[in-house]
């Protein structure tokens, strides 16, 4: 999809970001791209360990970064995650919604998911995304400036067998952008959602195990790219970063 940019160039550096989902993968790349830039990044995953990890080494190369361990899909975290990142970087400009599970694997069909599965899917990819933005929207409007950036998929608009709770889910997040950039009109507050297309990272792994790894984009390439984006704000709410 051919992408122009439009509006004012959103200046990286200096400004406050979460990342989540920031332990690994297309996350991780983020956050150490973002810190690069000069961004002043709040690193949220649920593993304490690797999270550290990442913050650290990017301390070790200049950048500002701040890691809290949580699970987005609590209910109880979006409260905690916007205190923090507000007490280490202060007003937070861009929120990266990253994290993202694809439930039970390897994948089933969607009548042979459980409930409960379906509904933890749910919670980590849609209504976690949800608690935090309602946190933290409100600010970037009254301020007459920020970003919302939700990770998407192609699940999101193609029905792929077996792909389901995430697909179902992805496809929420992307409705729940397009309303929340309609409601947001005129107040200078973005939601972007982007499709950074297939990743060799170990979620595309766990899903399609015998991929050719070849065939995948870098999480760092494609990280590049979503900054891009985000640096010019195009004119769709869903966009490509492929």
């Amino acid at each position: 999809m051919a992408v122009r940019p439009h509006g004012d160039v959103m200046q990286i550096k200096g400004q406050g970001v979460i990342v989540t989902g920031a332990s690994a993968g297309l996350g991780r790349a983020l956050a150490e791209q973002l810190a690069a830039a000069g961004a002043r990044v709040v690193l949220v995953a649920r593993k304490p360990e690797p999270l550290e990890d990442v913050a650290a080494g990017i301390r070790a190369r200049g950048g500002e970064a701040h890691a809290f361990a949580a699970d987005i899909g609590d209910k109880h975290a979006a409260h905690r995650i916007s205190g923090f990142a507000q007490a280490k970087v202060g007003e937070i400009a861009l929120v990266v919604h990253n994290a993202s599970t694809l439930g039970p694997t390897p994948l089933r069909l969607l009548l042979d998911t459980e409930c409960e599965d379906l509904q933890a899917v749910l919670e980590t990819n849609l209504v976690g995304p949800f608690r935090l933005t309602k946190l933290l929207a409100g600010a970037m409007a009254l301020r007459g400036a920020g970003t919302i950036v939700h990770i998407s998929s192609d699940a999101a608009v193609s029905a792929y067998p077996r792909w389901g709770a995430y697909g179902i889910s992805k496809a929420a997040q992307d409705h729940l952008a397009r309303i929340l950039a309609a409601e947001l009109e005129g107040t200078g507050a973005r939601i972007l959602s982007i499709d950074p297309g297939e990743m060799d990272t170990a979620m595309h792994a766990a899903a399609i195990p015998d991929a050719d790894r070849a065939t995948l984009q870098r999480p760092g390439d494609t990280a590049a790219k979503i900054l891009r984006l985000v640096e010019a704000p195009p004119a769709a709410v869903r966009v490509e970063a492929a």
